[in-house]
């Protein structure tokens, strides 16, 4: 049991619930034989889906019984307050309780962060935590942070994003020295507001394979290993380039369907659109980390399903397995030393 990696899965919020990580959590025990998972939730309803998949008495899996569900409707203070017992908090409380490594959630992103900070409290440096997450580029894909935790960074807060997504990068694609991004208006040193033009000084001074200023669209094209910005920035990016993809996609597929002569072109080039389909599959990029917490918390897409819930389980797992958090800690001590 020691020897596996624990991870904790709030089953009860998102969209779906127990629907879509039940099977996601059975699919990760599969694809992944040094886990262990610990279900959150209302135990006869777990027991009962579990029963449907004839694997009640899994060995690499145990149920923890909780009473509340957070909403996303609910405040996160009111969270706080309110609903100790729900299957949220249960979740990050196992991880602070060293019961559990990692804890995954599609619940309510500003209760999450905010039971995160909470119960785990921040690494010595970090102010204030940020949400990253992976988006595909054409070489792979590009770390961003912050996506919405933070909407008034300072440029102090930026110059310590870079520090996680530099860690972040290093631990999960093995990339020595990740190239960092600045997202501003352009790329020219006048460009900016005040905040991005000091943090701009900061992060060239911080040891970085700083590359300096980097516009939009340089998110997608892989030049770039990791972009800072302000989660109010990055957020609005986010939700942009998901609403093209979206619609890009509906208009490729209205474009196929027009006749007979569009159909047979589909039909056609089936294998390249399906390779497309694949490559740029959101369900693959699901799962953000909240960095800057003493302890791995996974952020699911709230409407994530059984593909996408387990692919925030496989997030979780290499965060673990590479002690994400230590590095990040380790990194702002040795920035510490080296100012002082």
């Amino acid at each position: 049991m020691n020897s596996l990696f624990r991870i904790a899965l709030d089953t009860m919020s998102g969209d779906n619930g127990l629907q879509a990580v039940v099977p996601a959590a059975l699919d990760s025990l599969k694809k992944h034989n040094d886990l262990f998972l610990i279900l959150i939730g209302d135990e006869q309803q777990l027991k009962d889906e579990l029963s449907r998949y004839k694997q009640l008495s899994n060995e690499r899996l145990s149920i923890r019984h909780s009473t509340q569900v957070v909403t996303m409707e609910d405040a996160p203070a009111s969270a706080l307050r309110n609903k100790k017992d729900s299957s949220m908090r249960v979740a990050i409380n196992l991880v602070k309780e060293g019961e559990a490594d990692a804890a995954v959630s599609a619940g309510n992103t500003g209760a999450l962060m905010a039971t995160g900070r909470f119960v785990l409290r921040m690494l010595p440096g970090i102010d204030r935590p940020a949400i990253c997450t992976a988006i595909p580029s054409t070489t792979g894909h590009t770390y961003m942070l912050d996506l919405g935790a933070n909407i008034d960074s300072s440029a102090k807060h930026l110059y310590q994003f870079a520090v996680m997504g530099t860690e972040l990068a290093r631990a999960i694609d093995g990339k020595e020295k990740p190239r960092i991004g600045l997202l501003n208006i352009g790329q020219e040193d006048i460009k900016g507001n005040e905040q991005v033009k000091a943090a701009h000084e900061l992060i060239k001074q911080g040891g970085f394979n700083y590359i300096g200023f980097v516009e939009g669209d340089d998110i997608f094209h892989g030049d770039v290993d990791v972009i800072v910005c302000d989660g109010f920035v990055g957020n609005v990016a986010l939700k942009s380039s998901e609403g093209v993809a979206k619609m890009l996609s509906q208009e490729l597929k209205k474009s196929y369907t027009k006749n007979i002569f569009t159909r047979f072109a589909a039909l056609v080039s089936l294998p390249v659109l399906r390779s497309f389909q694949h490559r740029f599959d959101h369900r693959r990029y699901n799962g953000a980390s909240f960095l800057g917490l003493k302890g791995i918390v996974i952020k699911s897409h709230g409407g994530a399903d059984r593909l996408a819930f387990a692919n925030a389980i496989s997030i979780a797992r290499k965060e673990v397995m590479e002690k994400v958090p230590g590095k990040i800690e380790r990194h702002l001590k040795k920035l510490m030393e080296t100012d002082s």
